[in-house]
């Protein structure tokens, strides 16, 4: 990432107004990306919000569905869920929230061909991979301690006394600050991410469409730049691509984002007391 765009990002975040930009609006990182429908937070039951954001990408032509859920911790917990736990080697989110109890899913960490995660990875039973990576893209950590979420970047991180943890990234946003990419910051996937707003709510988010996606550089505004309404102040990249995959089911709203794999481990979110 550049320079002249993180200042960019950093002049936007501090001095944009409080008046939102009506749809289309062209992002300040791509002017090929035109933001058609901003959409707005819907209740979809107590403690969880929906939104869906629809982009345009001029070069190549395609649409963005980039679908986000809100959930607010006083009502809901995450907890890894491990589909070894359920003998099998691999499933989908549909699957794993189904057999966990869980409210919604997310695909988690990146793994190997075996199923076999390529960085820290610890559950509430045991350490599966006690070492921290220091690959140049696995630079975030997504945790629960003491039933607190955090993100945070791997070279803070501590893995005495916490619950549970996975390595993935790139880390976008830490503390509301755009961090510097230096691998494939410019390049277009489908993308999973998980984030932490302002409120403490955590957000989860997957780009809808099996050949469209966004790139990282991208998120960094969408998710940190007021203009577009998220305001995440930590952002984490989960395991991308056909990997990618978000489901959720209330008794108001089904949601099933397919990825193209099976995957060994998610991110639930269960209501509190279940």
């Amino acid at each position: 990432m550049s320079c002249r765009w993180s200042l960019s990002l950093a002049f936007l975040a501090l001095s944009a107004a409080p008046v939102f930009p009506q749809a289309p609006a062209k992002l300040a990182s791509n002017p090929g990306l035109v933001a058609l429908e901003l959409g707005h937070w819907k209740p979809v039951q107590n403690g969880i919000d929906y939104r869906k954001l629809t982009l345009e990408r001029s070069e190549p032509k395609y649409l963005i569905d980039l679908k986000i859920f809100r959930f607010d911790t006083r009502w809901l917990t995450p907890r890894l869920v491990i589909s070894s736990y359920f003998q099998m080697s691999g499933a989908t989110v549909k699957t794993l929230a189904e057999k966990s109890g869980a409210v919604a899913a997310i695909n988690a960490n990146y793994f190997d061909e075996k199923g076999r995660p390529l960085g820290f990875l610890k559950t509430t039973s045991r350490e599966i991979n006690r070492t921290i990576s220091k690959s140049s893209l696995f630079t975030g950590v997504f945790g629960v301690k003491e039933l607190t979420a955090f993100i945070q970047h791997r070279d803070a991180f501590n893995a005495a006394h916490i619950d549970e943890a996975l390595q993935a990234g790139p880390l976008l946003l830490n503390r509301g600050t755009a961090l510097e990419i230096t691998r494939g910051q410019g390049r277009y996937s489908r993308r999973s991410v998980i984030g932490i707003d302002r409120e403490q709510r955590l957000i989860i988010a997957v780009t809808d469409g099996l050949f469209s996606g966004l790139s990282w550089v991208e998120l960094q505004e969408l998710f940190a730049v007021r203009h577009w309404r998220i305001e995440a102040t930590d952002l984490l990249n989960l395991d991308g691509g056909g990997s990618a995959q978000l489901y959720l089911k209330t008794a108001n709203l089904e949601e099933y984002i397919a990825g193209t794999t099976e995957i060994p481990v998610a991110i639930g979110f269960f209501r509190k007391g279940h």
